[in-house]
């Protein structure tokens, strides 16, 4: 069970992320619903941020588990500075790291082969692996910051503008790399 799973949070929404400095306090001083209300307005931006850098959903989703965390003990800190979204985002990021640096510490230790052994039973999750496969070949054809604002634009329906405020990039930066990492995609998918 995930600890969020605690705060029995609705499916989420959908649409824009809506988070501003005044929901971010209310979460610094203990509001449960306001929690909920900025997990729901932002779960499919960070969840999408969070896979396009990691690119395993479920170290995606152990990340994203630990990113609200996170931002449930740290808000009560949160100094208005720029956008909410940036500051969780950087979280986010800082998380990732911590996971690959925490990967490779594994890998070194040669923890990796006891892991995930093979059972034998069926997986619902890896129903479509083949179309799941060809998704993360074509994603992987693409640089960190257009896989970004791909998925943050495909995966949470944010807009150009708001995928340059949150990352923190020109508008036109953004439409230029977008555009041209679907016409890489489009190549790919093609050929495939």
């Amino acid at each position: 069970m995930l600890l969020l799973d605690t705060f029995s949070f609705p499916e989420p929404s959908g649409g824009e992320p809506a988070v501003d400095d005044a929901l971010l306090f209310q979460v610094g001083q203990g509001d449960q619903e306001a929690f909920r209300q900025l997990y729901q307005n932002t779960d499919r931006t960070i969840y999408s941020f969070i896979l396009s850098i990691l690119k395993n959903p479920q170290d995606a989703e152990e990340v994203m588990q630990e990113t609200y965390i996170k931002v449930w003990t740290s808000a009560s800190g949160y100094h208005a500075q720029g956008k909410p979204l940036a500051w969780m985002f950087t979280i986010a990021r800082n998380l990732c790291y911590m996971k690959f640096r925490e990967q490779k510490h594994q890998s070194d230790l040669g923890l990796d082969d006891l892991e995930g052994q093979e059972t034998g039973e069926f997986c619902p999750q890896i129903e479509n692996a083949a179309d799941k496969m060809v998704l993360k070949a074509a994603l992987e054809l693409l640089k960190d910051e257009e896989r970004q604002i791909v998925l943050l634009k495909n995966s949470s329906g944010l807009k150009h503008r708001e995928i340059a405020s949150a990352l923190g990039l020109p508008l036109a930066t953004v439409l230029s790399k977008y555009n041209r990492a679907m016409k890489k995609l489009e190549q790919y998918l093609r050929e495939e």
